[in-house]
Formats: C-alpha cells, sequence, structure tokens
C-alpha cells in the first residue's frame, strides 16, 4: 500500500515552518500515543506513522531529500537509517504528558524546597469615631508555629533525622516499564518521607513530629484615621509559618465599622439631618450642630426652607493616609407639630389670615386652574 504524504499525516501545508511541523507532531503524538490507548492496535499504528513523519519533516535535511525525492528518497532506496519505530527525540513531547519524565531517561525532581506559609484572615469590629480618628487594638488569634522545641526538625534530636532508606534521600521513586516503544521511567513522590528525603526515627514530645505546634498569639494593630467598611489592613509576616524554612504569610484584618447614630459617611464627607420648628425656619436662628469634635454653632437664615442642606467645610472625616478632611453636610427639615391646643390653632389662623396667600401658592394654583380649567 502507497505511503501518505508527510505533511498530510501532520496536517500541514509543505510551506509549513518548524514551529508548526512541532505544534502539530505534539498534538497528534498527545492523542494517539500507545500508552494513551492501550490495546488500541489502529491508534499504535497511527502513532508510527505520525512518529515516522515527524522525524523526516523536523530533520532540515532529511525534509530537503523529501520535498524533492518524494518517498523515494535520491537513491530510490526510501529514508534508510532512520528507526521510525523507537522515540529517540520525544522528551519534549513527554514532559508535555508525563511532567518531565521520558522513554529511555530518567528526569530527576527536586525534593520539595522552602515554601511560603498561608496568609490568615481576621474580622475586626470598630466603632464609628474609631475609623474616623484612628486607633491601636489588640486582637488574639490562633496560628500554627514552628515548634520551639525541635526547632522545626520534628524530631526528639538532632541525630533524629535520618535519611530515607526507601528513596535514598531524593524524595522520590522511580518506576521503569519496557514496552515495545521504548523504556517508559515514570518518577512519583516517595510515599515513605512524602518527597522530603529524610524520615525521623524518634519524633519530638511537643509537636509528636508534625514540626509545627498551635499557638495563641496577641498582636497589637494600628488603625489610621480615615479608614472605611471593609477595607483590609495586611500585616506581612503575620500569617501561618512557612514549609522547610519559607517565609510566613500575611495577616489580612478586615474592618468593620459600626453604624453612627448621628451621622452617615460617603468618602471621607458626613451627612445628618437636623430638626427645626417652623418659627426657627421663618425667622433664622443660631442652631447647635453636631460634629465628630463636638458641637458647633451655625446660624440659618431667615426663611430656609425644609431640606435645606449646609455644608460645613473640613469637619468630615480626615482622609486616609493623607492630609485634609471631608465636609459635614446638614440638613434641616421643618417639624410640623402633631398636637395642638385651642389657643395656639387661633394663632395660627390669624397668622394665616396676617400673612395671606403667597407666592409660591399663588403660582401654583394659578398653573393647577390651566390644567384643569376651572
Amino acid at each position: 500500500m502507497a505511503k501518505r504524504d508527510y505533511y498530510e499525516i501532520l496536517g500541514l501545508e509543505r510551506g509549513a515552518s518548524e514551529e508548526d511541523i512541532k505544534k502539530a507532531y505534539r498534538r497528534l503524538a498527545k492523542k494517539y500515543h500507545p500508552d494513551l490507548n492501550p490495546g488500541d492496535k489502529e491508534a499504535e499504528e497511527r502513532f508510527k506513522e505520525i512518529n515516522e513523519a515527524y522525524q523526516v519533516l523536523s530533520n532540515p535535511e532529511t525534509r530537503a531529500q523529501y520535498d524533492q525525492f518524494g518517498h523515494a528518497g535520491p537513491t530510490g532506496e526510501g529514508f534508510g537509517g532512520f528507526d521510525f519505530g523507537g522515540f529517540g527525540g520525544f522528551d519534549d513531547i513527554f514532559d508535555m504528558f508525563f511532567g518531565g519524565t521520558g522513554f529511555g531517561s530518567r528526569s530527576r525532581r527536586a525534593r520539595r524546597g522552602p515554601a511560603r506559609g498561608a496568609d490568615l484572615e481576621y474580622n475586626l469590629e470598630i466603632t464609628f469615631e474609631e475609623a474616623a480618628f484612628g486607633t491601636k487594638k489588640e486582637i488574639e488569634l490562633t496560628r500554627m508555629e514552628t515548634c520551639p522545641q525541635c526547632n522545626g526538625t520534628g524530631a526528639k534530636s538532632s541525630s533524629g533525622v535520618k535519611t530515607c532508606p526507601v528513596c535514598n534521600g531524593s524524595g522520590e521513586i522511580s518506576h521503569t516499564q519496557n514496552t515495545a516503544f521504548g523504556r517508559f521511567v515514570n518518577v512519583t513522590t516517595c510515599n515513605r518521607c512524602h518527597g522530603e528525603g529524610t524520615v525521623i526515627e524518634e519524633p519530638c514530645a511537643k509537636c509528636h513530629g508534625s514540626k509545627k505546634i498551635r499557638r495563641a498569639r496577641k498582636i497589637s494593630v494600628t488603625i489610621p484615621a480615615g479608614i472605611d467598611n471593609n477595607q483590609v489592613i495586611t500585616l506581612r509576616g503575620q500569617g501561618q509559618t512557612g514549609e522547610n524554612g519559607g517565609p510566613p504569610g500575611d495577616l489580612h484584618i478586615s474592618i468593620t465599622v459600626k453604624p453612627h447614630k448621628l451621622f452617615k459617611r460617603k468618602g471621607y464627607d458626613l451627612y445628618c439631618d437636623v430638626p427645626i420648628s417652623f418659627t426657627q425656619a421663618a425667622l433664622g436662628t443660631e442652631l447647635e450642630i453636631p460634629t465628630l469634635n463636638g458641637k458647633i454653632k451655625y446660624t440659618i437664615p431667615e426663611g430656609t426652607q425644609t431640606g435645606t442642606t449646609f455644608r460645613l467645610r473640613n469637619q468630615g472625616i480626615q482622609h486616609l493616609r493623607g492630609s485634609g478632611r471631608g465636609d459635614l453636610y446638614v440638613k434641616v427639615n421643618i417639624e410640623v407639630p402633631k398636637r395642638l391646643n385651642e389657643k395656639q390653632k387661633e394663632l395660627l389662623r390669624q397668622f394665616e389670615e396676617i400673612t395671606g396667600e403667597t407666592e409660591q401658592r399663588r403660582s401654583f394654583f394659578k398653573k393647577m386652574k390651566e390644567v384643569f380649567g376651572v
């Protein structure tokens, strides 16, 4: 049976680049490799075909000969000298498949090195004033730390740590499998020392060989002025202890701010509603306005309407890690009395008669007549 075109086998055009050939081969080799298709004869033959095409096309010299003479080669005897059924030169493929283990070779893995410790999360609730002005808090948390008795070795004494007899200190075990297509070496983590390369003959009495103990710690936290709800303070190196000498993780403190009875916060500005009487609004008055620093006097003009908002500069929240403060916005709301005695009612009727119809009401009733025609 006539051989298929090598470019066709790899699904490529004749002008394909070296990188295109390599990518196509990797994709097809992964799909049809015998170890991934056990017992599938068709996949086995297909893999041999892909292998043959790749060995010819990946070599500039043999590719040039193939492009000129086809399968016959320059002497009419084909591409002799190539072992198309073997696996030479395929380490890049098996690096991708099996994490660095290939055929006919053994890839050593590094023993477990230093690893950074895990981060910790902590939620801290503070008052509105503490968030505005800043404060210091002491929190208590429990974390895993290096055992002080064995200094993190896990052994009762320094002589109690021995080289693992199973992997001889490499931290890995090799399993070799001979197949019709070559020798496959699979490297796995040693199940005796779990990749450490050492074993503990007599564990530490305090940590029982775990190298760490659980300890409660009190940590001082500085809360900066201006911090807001749901913001996070990160304390570097205050998380869990690292592995094998690695650095500790971090502590992330999420801030929850209790609501205030008078103020609402938007960014660095504060908002406050202040009730006033009709007389105060009509005649104007001097009000006592609450601020974070205490009460201050503020004069509102006569004729102030309900819902009017006054801006008090620099009476808000201090900018976080910066200079300046936000503003305080005071909204006045006129209170309408719900219970009046007869004398109060009479006085209000007299006031209504004296005042007459206001310009605002005249304008409204005029518009209503235009709408309804009445």
